[in-house]
């Protein structure tokens, strides 16, 4: 009889995700995309991070080239309740932007954390830096020409539940809050296992902001179809 496999399990995930994208609001384009995450988790800590990298080319040209990071630290204080330290960053130099950081610390409550449906909410202060890519807005740009240093509100709510053996259905809520504006980046996808290693991947994310440039809608909507690869 073969023994049983004690190994314990490794503390490192990671995922690669590519495939195509469209977008539609003021931005109305295909392109390609691309992602890797990797996550640590052992006793109290957790850590996580994920780079984004997008492509959209109009006409045989580039329009958008951009790189987008998020990396999180936590900290567990109790069986339910964590401490976070949030850094998200967006730079290009084909968008309204050149460099947009978000830095955030707070309390993080997990309402479920099992097999089947993980919920967490987080909420804690910050601070927002936007340099805006002057030379590149236009008049259907969604942005304002400002320079934005500014403390911030973060609030975060994620949760996955694995409806069947092999498809996941996920969701994350990000309200960012300052004086200058409001944004909410939200995000539902639904993942089918092909294999243990190999997934497919449908995602629909929005983004919002309550102040925008006259004329131009507030909201911006990205579906992407991917092929996931976890390992």
């Amino acid at each position: 009889m073969e023994e049983p496999d004690t190994t314990p399990p490794s503390p490192w995930k990671s995922q690669i995700e590519f495939g195509y994208q469209s977008s539609k609001g003021n931005d109305d384009s295909q392109s390609l995309n691309g992602r890797l995450e990797a996550s640590y988790t052992a006793g109290q800590h957790r850590h996580t991070g994920e780079v984004k990298y997008y492509l959209a080319k109009d006409d045989g040209e580039t329009d958008k080239d951009q790189l987008s990071l998020n990396l999180q630290s936590d900290y567990k204080i109790s069986p339910d309740y964590y401490l976070y330290a949030n850094f998200k960053g967006l730079n290009t130099k084909y968008s309204a932007y050149f460099n947009d950081y978000t830095f955030s610390g707070g309390l993080g409550y997990q309402v479920s954390n099992t097999e089947k449906l993980l919920l967490e909410v987080e909420i804690g202060p910050g601070f927002r830096y936007q340099n805006p890519n002057l030379d590149e807005i236009d008049d259907d740009d969604l942005i304002l020409p400002e320079t934005v240093q500014e403390p911030i509100i973060r609030t975060n709510v994620r949760t996955s539940w694995k409806a069947l053996s092999n498809l996941t259905l996920a969701g994350e809520v990000t309200v960012t809050a300052g004086h200058s504006n409001t944004r909410v980046d939200s995000e539902v996808s639904v993942t089918n296992n092909i294999t243990e290693e190999i997934a497919l991947k449908i995602a629909q994310s929005q983004q919002y902001l309550d102040r925008v440039p006259p004329g131009l809608s507030n909201t911006d909507s990205v579906f992407s179809i991917n092929l996931l690869f976890s390992f």
